[in-house]
């Protein structure tokens, strides 16, 4: 089977477009509007000499005053908003050729200034109709004159110079008609390669726009003043938490520079060579590492800035090095767990001896609640080394959460612990998220039984409260999970996150660091929430449903 070609496909033509023309057509028919005016006002100079020099005065006359009259009414309905379309171009030059003709006829003949006027005629309708149809306005305009010259010679028995004069007059219409065709066809031709060449780069620019829009680098144009020209979704997001979804709009804009964004822009420009310092720019931002460079390295008044999420560099270490500690678990897990059981087994064979004091019963308690931290440690790594990607499911947040806190409250009323109160408030009309429930619910479980815990250490009461509510821009949903208790010294804020960083004697360090994780695996943000209220606030902030990437 023979392969058809693009070109093959797309319909050729020389016609200028729609609007060009009509742009052109309106400028000629001014032309025509200008002419016939001035022929109606050589109407009123010297009246006596036209009528013993015209041929026919009462038809010219008419002619002239039609002819305005006729320009006239085709600028009106075009300053009404008529288009021209390709037949009315093309009835309106073979009127001009014509009219023009008989005025020439009905006035000196061929000899008359007039006779210019139809080489006008002719070139318009080529530039404007650069097509077969062209050579017709320049024959007609040929014939036409011929004619009115040979009838002027047999009937008036003038010079035969006139036919000479509308020979000249004929070639000069063909010339007018192939040198403008081949031009205006050059011209088209250049124009629609330009217009090509036009819609590609506004389509690369659209691509581009997009790629930036959707990259998760940060990128920012300052000015040398520290003022946002330009910013994408995932700078105003590590910036102001608040994203742009709608194409050209700019949130950011007017918005001041964090403060250590600001001294790093000002350390940079005095010295270029200076690496800025990671920071956050709000508590419940993530950390971020800026590097500045010159957009325009000969005007350099245009900065461009890259912003780095430091927590996915962080949390790609901690990744491989517990994935390797994983690994290595993985395999000694048989061998750690059966001398553990043993440990365990025996410790609880001592324990129900009768003749032991109350020394001996400590130290056994302290075997055995060892003993279940290391299985702990052991079972936390290894859910790591098997860890699932997420599967997301558009949720309604308040709906979920509800059926959440019934579901836990379930699991925590029993007899060997006291009951627990959780109080839940919701905002109204929030934006749905898209979260992998099992793994949403394993995090919120980690924070509950957290924040009860604390919460009945501080003040015997286990109480927590849940609240979900919208980020600023009204997009995107937060949870956040409060607790009563004694809250995390400021020393150790920014290591809460960290694998097997606790301050609980008996805790792992990794139950918010698995939490996190699983956060960042669906897109969601898991922060500490520095609200200057007692206990601790910790906000899972969702992705936008329509930006998961």
């Amino acid at each position: 089977m023979a392969k058809t070609s693009i070109t093959e496909l797309q319909p050729h033509t020389d016609a200028p477009p729609a609007s060009q023309m009509g742009r052109l057509f309106r400028i000629y028919n001014h032309y025509r509007v200008v002419v016939s005016i001035i022929l109606v006002a050589l109407l009123f100079v010297d009246p006596i000499n036209f009528d013993t020099r015209f041929r026919s005065m009462d038809y010219y006359q008419a002619g002239v005053v039609s002819y305005l009259a006729i320009n006239s009414f085709i600028a009106l309905i075009m300053l009404a908003g008529f288009q021209p379309r390709n037949r009315h171009i093309t009835i309106s030059i073979l009127m001009d050729i014509l009219i023009l003709h008989a005025l020439l006829l009905t006035s000196t003949g061929i000899t008359n200034g007039m006779a210019n006027l139809v080489i006008v005629s002719v070139a318009a309708g080529n530039i404007l109709t650069p097509t077969r149809i062209g050579t017709f306005y320049a024959a007609l305009g040929a014939i036409c004159s011929l004619g009115i010259s040979t009838w002027s010679v047999m009937a008036f028995g003038n010079s035969a110079d006139e036919i000479v004069r509308a020979g000249s007059l004929g070639i000069l219409y063909f010339a007018a008609a192939f040198i403008l065709q081949y031009v205006s066809r050059r011209m088209l031709r250049s124009e629609a390669l330009a217009s090509s060449r036009a819609q590609s780069i506004a389509e690369l620019q659209q691509i581009n726009r997009q790629i930036i829009q959707r990259m998760r680098t940060g990128i920012l144009v300052l000015d040398r003043f520290g003022h946002i020209r330009l910013a994408n979704a995932a700078a105003e997001e590590l910036l102001f938490g608040i994203p742009s979804e709608e194409p050209g709009q700019q949130p950011s804009q007017g918005r001041s520079l964090p403060h250590p964004l600001r001294l790093g822009l000002e350390a940079w420009l005095k010295d270029p060579t200076r690496r800025t310092d990671p920071f956050q720019s709000t508590p419940t931002s993530p950390m971020v590492q800026v590097n500045f460079t010159q957009l325009d390295q000969q005007r350099g008044d245009q900065i461009l800035v890259f912003i780095d999420d430091m927590s996915k560099v962080t949390q790609q270490a901690q990744q491989m090095k517990l994935a390797s500690l994983g690994r290595l678990t993985a395999g000694i897990a048989h061998e750690i767990r059966n001398p553990l059981g043993a440990i365990s087994h025996a410790s609880q064979l001592m324990g129900e001896s009768p003749n032991l004091d109350d020394g001996d019963r400590k130290m056994l308690d302290i075997i055995e609640r060892h003993s279940r931290r290391v299985n702990g440690i052991i079972e936390n790594v290894l859910d790591l080394s098997r860890r699932r990607a997420a599967n997301s499911d558009l949720i309604d947040v308040s709906h979920w959460l509800s059926a959440f806190r019934d579901d836990y409250l379930q699991t925590q009323d029993n007899d060997h612990q006291k009951s627990a109160h959780i109080e839940l408030r919701a905002e109204a009309d929030l934006p749905q998220a898209r979260f992998d429930v099992s793994q949403i619910e394993q995090v919120m479980v980690n924070l509950c039984d957290n924040g009860l815990r604390y919460s009945e250490q501080a003040t015997g009461e286990r109480r927590i409260e849940l609240y979900a509510g919208a980020t600023a821009d009204g997009e995107r949903t937060y949870v956040d999970v409060r607790d009563f208790g004694p809250g995390i010294a400021p020393e150790h804020r920014v290591s809460v996150f960290e694998p097997f960083f606790t301050t609980d004697k008996s805790g792992t360090g990794l139950g918010l660091y698995l939490a996190r994780e699983l956060c960042e695996a669906n897109q969601a943000h898991l922060s500490l929430v520095d609200d200057k209220q007692p206990g601790c606030c910790f906000r899972i902030t969702f992705a936008h449903h329509g930006r998961m990437i």
